[in-house]
C-alpha cells in the first residue's frame, strides 16, 4: 500500500505567507533589466531616477494672447486702455510657443482689444510671469524623479520621457509555471470528452488569469499523471526554464497518489504543509536548496479542487508575488452585509462563504452559496465572500458579516437577491436581465418555497419563488402566505404552470410510470430538500397511494436543484427523482408526468416599484420571454405575468 502524506499543523495563511518571506532573498532571487520607458507602465524600478533635461525647457507662453513687457501695461486702466504696437511692444503667441526675447507675461486673446492691424488695446495691468510657464517650472534637470522601487504609473511614463529618460532600469518580472498533474486529468487545448472518472483541468487558467492581473509572466504545461518521478522532472524542467516559482496543481493532500510533498522534500524545505483556511488547506509552501541546483525558489503545492486552488493563489500566492516584484496588493473593498440563512461552520479553522449579495432596502443581503472546494460555480455567482472565524460554530441568519465585495459596490443596486425555489424559467430571465441596454445581475440561492418564504419574513430576498400546493383548497402559495407571512403584505405574480413528475433514464429501462414504483426493491429514489416545493408535492402524492416515506429507497437522499436531480437520473446514482419536464429535456432523459403546478414569484408589495422589479416584470410579460419559457419544455405560459389571487388554481 502506497504512503499517504501526513499534515502538519496548519497555520494562518497569513503566517504562511510571512514564512515563505524570511526563507526567501527577494533582491538575489530577481535580477534587473533595462527596458523602453514607453513599455515600463507597471514595472518597479530597480534605482532612482534622475531628471535629464528641464520641462519646460524654455518660457513658454500658457495662454493663447499676446506677449508683452508687463512693466510697458501697469498704467492700463478700464477707462484708459493702454495701446501696444506690434512687433515692438507685443507679439502674438499660441499655448506652448517660446515666450519672445525680452516679453517676460502673456495677456489672453480675449483681455485685449484689436485697434487696428498694427494696435491692441489692453484695460488691465499684466504682471511679470503671467500667463507662462518658466523653465523648469514642472520637472528641473538633474532633480530626483522617480525612487527606487516604484511602481511606475501611466502618469510617470510621461514624467520620465517629458524629462528626457528614454530607458529605465526595472526589476525582473516574477516567472512563474503551473503543472496540473492526475491521471484523471485531460488537457483542456484537446477539447477532450470526459468519461466517468476523468475532469477537464482549468485550474492552470485560472491561476494564469490571476498571474495576468498581478503582472507577472505566467505560463502552465500539459498535466503531468501521478507518478513521483515524472512530477520531479516536470519541477525541475520548470526551475531550469528560469521560473521563479513552480506551482503544481494538485497532489498536496493526503492520498497515497498525493506526491507534491515528496518532491520538494527532495529539493528543497517544506516551510507548510496545511493552512488554517477551508476550503485551502491542502496548501503546501516550500523552498528549494542546493540539492535543486536552483536554490531559492519558490514551490507551491495548490490544492486540486478549484475552489481551494482559487483560495490558495488568493492567500498565498498573490502576497509572496506582490512582495517579490515590490508591487502593491490592492486593498479589497469591504462592506457589512446581513446574512439571509443560518449557516454552520466548523470550529478551529477559517471558512471562506461565497455570497449573492444585493442591496434591499438599505442594508446589503447576503445569501450564502453552496460551499465545497470543487464547486468552481459559486465563484462565478458570488458578489461577495466573508470569512467565519475560526472560534465560532457558525453563523447566525440575520447577523452581520464583514464581506469582501468582488464586484463594484454601486454594482449592488442593480442586484436582485432571490431566494426560494429552483427552476430554469428563473435562470433564463437571469441570462435577459443581462441582456439589457442596462443589465441587471439576479442571483439566486436554492433554499427550496418554504426557505424562500423564510426568507422574506427575515427581508433577506427582493423576491422568492414558490410552488407550494395546499391539498385542502386546491391552491398555491396564498394558504402558505397566510400562514407564514402574517403582517407581510406580498403580490404573487405568476412566472409559469409547469410540469411535474419522474425524471426517469433514456427509454425508461425499469418501466416506472408511479408513484407507486417507487417502494420497488430495484427501485433507488432521488429526493429534493426539506422545505421545497417538489418535496412537498411527493410527500402528497406518496400519502394519496397510501405509501410510506420510509419505503421508498433513497428518500433520505437529497438535491437542491431539479438539474442537480436529472444528473443522478443521468449518471445512475438513482433511477428516478421527482422534477421538472424541462431539466429531464435538457439532458435527454424520459419524463413520467406526475402534476401540473404553478410557480410564482412572491415579491414584497413595497418593493413593487423598484427599478429592478419593474424591470423583471417588464421582462416576464413581454411575447419574446414567454416564447422563450415555452421552448424549455414543460411549461404553460397562458398565466404569466398575471397578478395571482387566492383561489385562482391553475386558471
Amino acid at each position: 500500500m502506497a504512503d499517504r502524506n501526513i499534515y502538519l499543523k496548519t497555520i494562518p495563511p497569513e503566517e504562511a505567507v510571512q514564512l515563505a518571506k524570511n526563507a526567501l532573498d527577494k533582491d538575489s532571487l530577481l535580477s534587473t533589466e533595462t527596458i523602453p520607458t514607453h513599455e515600463a507602465a507597471g514595472r518597479v524600478t530597480a534605482g532612482p531616477i534622475y531628471a535629464r533635461y528641464s520641462s519646460p525647457t524654455f518660457h513658454a507662453a500658457a495662454m493663447d494672447g499676446i506677449a508683452v513687457k508687463a512693466e510697458s501695461t501697469f498704467m492700463a486702466r478700464e477707462d484708459e486702455p493702454t495701446a501696444l504696437s506690434h512687433e515692438t511692444e507685443f507679439l502674438f503667441v499660441n499655448t506652448g510657443n517660446p515666450l519672445p526675447e525680452g516679453m517676460n507675461a502673456v495677456i489672453m486673446i480675449e483681455n485685449v482689444v484689436q485697434k487696428d492691424e498694427v494696435t491692441v488695446l489692453t484695460d488691465a495691468p499684466a504682471f511679470p510671469w503671467q500667463h507662462v510657464r518658466r523653465i523648469g517650472e514642472d520637472i528641473v534637470a538633474t532633480e530626483l524623479l522617480i525612487p527606487q522601487n516604484r511602481e511606475l504609473t501611466p502618469c510617470d511614463i510621461g514624467a520620465l520621457l517629458s524629462a528626457g529618460i528614454y530607458e529605465v532600469e526595472v526589476k525582473e518580472r516574477v516567472k512563474a509555471v503551473f503543472l496540473p498533474t492526475g491521471d484523471e486529468v485531460l488537457n483542456f487545448l484537446d477539447k477532450p470528452a470526459p468519461v466517468a472518472g476523468q475532469v477537464i483541468e482549468s485550474n492552470s487558467q485560472v491561476f494564469k488569469a490571476y498571474a495576468d492581473s498581478w503582472g507577472i509572466e505566467a505560463d502552465w504545461k500539459a498535466p503531468t499523471p501521478d507518478n513521483e518521478d515524472a512530477l520531479r522532472e516536470a519541477v525541475m524542467d520548470g526551475l531550469k526554464a528560469g521560473n521563479h516559482v513552480v506551482i503544481v496543481g494538485a497532489g498536496s493532500s493526503a492520498g497515497s497518489k498525493d506526491y507534491s510533498k515528496k518532491v520538494f522534500q527532495s529539493i528543497g524545505t517544506v516551510l507548510v504543509h496545511g493552512i488554517a483556511v477551508m476550503p485551502g488547506k491542502p496548501t503546501l509552501v516550500a523552498v528549494t536548496d542546493e540539492r535543486s541546483g536552483f536554490p531559492g525558489r519558490l514551490l507551491i503545492g495548490a490544492p486540486g479542487y478549484p475552489v481551494s486552488a482559487v483560495v490558495c493563489h488568493e492567500k498565498i500566492l498573490a502576497p509572496v508575488v506582490n512582495w517579490l516584484q515590490g508591487t502593491a496588493v490592492s486593498e479589497p473593498v469591504m462592506a457589512d452585509v446581513t446574512l439571509a440563512r443560518k449557516t454552520p461552520s466548523k470550529p478551529g479553522m477559517r471558512e471562506a462563504l461565497r455570497l449573492a449579495a444585493g442591496r434591499i432596502g438599505d442594508r446589503i443581503v447576503a445569501a450564502p452559496l453552496a460551499r465545497g472546494a470543487g464547486m468552481i460555480t459559486t465563484m462565478t455567482k458570488a458578489q461577495a465572500v466573508a470569512y467565519i472565524p475560526e472560534d465560532v460554530e457558525g453563523v447566525e441568519e440575520g447577523e452581520i458579516l464583514s464581506a469582501e465585495l468582488l464586484v463594484p459596490k454601486a454594482d449592488l443596486d442593480r442586484v436582485m437577491v432571490h431566494v426560494g425555489s429552483h427552476d430554469n424559467t428563473i435562470d433564463l430571465m437571469a441570462n435577459e436581465l443581462m441582456g439589457l441596454a442596462e443589465p441587471m445581475r439576479l442571483v439566486s440561492s436554492h433554499a427550496g418555497s418554504m426557505g424562500g418564504l423564510t426568507a422574506l419574513k427575515s427581508g433577506s430576498a427582493l423576491f422568492a419563488g414558490a410552488h407550494l400546493f395546499d391539498p385542502a383548497s386546491g391552491d398555491f402559495n396564498f394558504p402558505f402566505i397566510e400562514k407564514y407571512l402574517k403582517g407581510i403584505d406580498v403580490t404573487v405574480v405568476n412566472l409559469a404552470i409547469r410540469h411535474q413528475g419522474l425524471i426517469v433514464a433514456k427509454g425508461n429501462p425499469m418501466s416506472i410510470q408511479g408513484v407507486n414504483d417507487l417502494v420497488r426493491d430495484d427501485v433507488t429514489f432521488i429526493n429534493r430538500q426539506r422545505g421545497a416545493g417538489t418535496r412537498i408535492l411527493l410527500d402528497h402524492h406518496v400519502k394519496e397511494a397510501g405509501l410510506m416515506a420510509r419505503g421508498i429507497q433513497g428518500y433520505e437522499n437529497e438535491e437542491f436543484t431539479h438539474m442537480a436531480v436529472a444528473v443522478n437520473v443521468l449518471t445512475g446514482a438513482a433511477s428516478c427523482g421527482l422534477g421538472i419536464f424541462a431539466a429531464a429535456k435538457a439532458l435527454d432523459l424520459d419524463f413520467v408526468p406526475l402534476a401540473h403546478e404553478r410557480y410564482d414569484l412572491l415579491i414584497p408589495t413595497q418593493y413593487m416599484e423598484d427599478e429592478r422589479i419593474r424591470t423583471l416584470m417588464e421582462l416576464i410579460q413581454t411575447d419574446e420571454v414567454k416564447a422563450k419559457i415555452g421552448e424549455l419544455g414543460g411549461y404553460e405560459t397562458n398565466l404569466t405575468g398575471q397578478i395571482m389571487k387566492p383561489g385562482m388554481g391553475l386558471g
